[in-house]
C-alpha cells in the first residue's frame, strides 16, 4: 500500500503535539520581567520538548522519502512512535511545572526512551519490508546515532533520582547529537 495516508496522518499528529505543547504555557499575571521568571521552567522544558518533536518530524519525514510503500506492520509501528510522542506535552508540562524535580525528570526520560525505542522499532520494520538492498537500508547503516540515543536515555533516568539536571543535560546532548543534519537518507537518494 502506498504511504501518502500515513505520512499525513503523522503530520498531523505531530503538528498537534506541538500545538498543545504551546497552550499548555500560561501567559504571567504582570507585565514586569518579575512575572516572567516563573515561566523559565516551563519554557525550557518546552524548547526542549520542541526541538524532540521536530526532531523526529524531520527524521521521519527523511526516513518516509527513502521508502516506497508500507504494511500492516509498518502502520502498527508508526502509530505506536505517535503514541509515545503524544505524551511529551504531558511530561513537559509535569517537568516544567515542578521545576525540574526528580520524577518528574525521570518520567520525561522514560518516554524520550520509549520514543527512542519506538523509532527504533519503526526503521527496523521498514528495513524488513523493504530488504537489505533497498535504498533505506544502505542510508541507515548501522545507525549508531539511534541506539546510542536510547542508551543514553537509559542511563540518564536513574541520575534523575539523584541529580535531574544531569538527566536533564544527558536529554539536551542527545537533542544536540540529532541537531547536527544527518545527511545519510539525502546522500544515498542523490546517488
Amino acid at each position: 500500500m502506498g504511504k501518502g495516508r500515513l505520512e499525513a496522518f503523522s503530520d498531523g499528529v505531530i503538528a498537534i503535539i506541538i500545538t498543545i505543547m504551546v497552550l499548555e504555557l500560561k501567559v504571567p499575571s504582570g507585565a514586569d520581567l518579575a512575572a516572567l521568571r516563573p515561566l523559565v521552567p516551563p519554557l525550557l522544558s518546552y524548547l526542549l520538548s520542541f526541538v524532540f518533536v521536530g526532531i523526529y518530524w524531520n527524521n521521519h519525514h527523511h526516513l518516509f522519502h527513502a521508502v516506497q510503500h508500507v504494511n500492516g506492520g509498518i502502520l502498527w509501528a508508526n502509530l505506536h512512535l505517535l503514541f509515545w510522542l503524544s505524551l511529551v506535552p504531558f511530561v513537559t508540562r509535569l517537568v516544567g511545572e515542578n521545576h525540574f524535580a526528580a520524577v518528574p525528570v525521570a518520567l520525561y526520560g522514560v518516554i524520550l526512551f520509549f520514543s527512542g525505542c519506538a523509532y527504533f522499532i519503526l526503521v527496523r520494520a521498514l528495513l524488513a519490508h523493504h530488504g537489505k538492498d533497498s535504498v533505506l537500508a544502505k542510508a541507515v547503516g548501522a545507525d549508531f546515532k539511534g541506539k546510542i540515543s536510547v542508551v543514553i536515555y537509559a542511563v540518564a533516568i536513574p541520575f534523575a533520582f539523584y541529580e535531574p539536571w544531569i538527566a536533564f543535560a544527558a536529554y539536551v546532548l542527545v537533542a544536540v547529537m540529532w541537531l547536527i543534519p544527518d545527511r545519510r537518507i539525502e546522500r544515498t537518494l542523490a546517488e
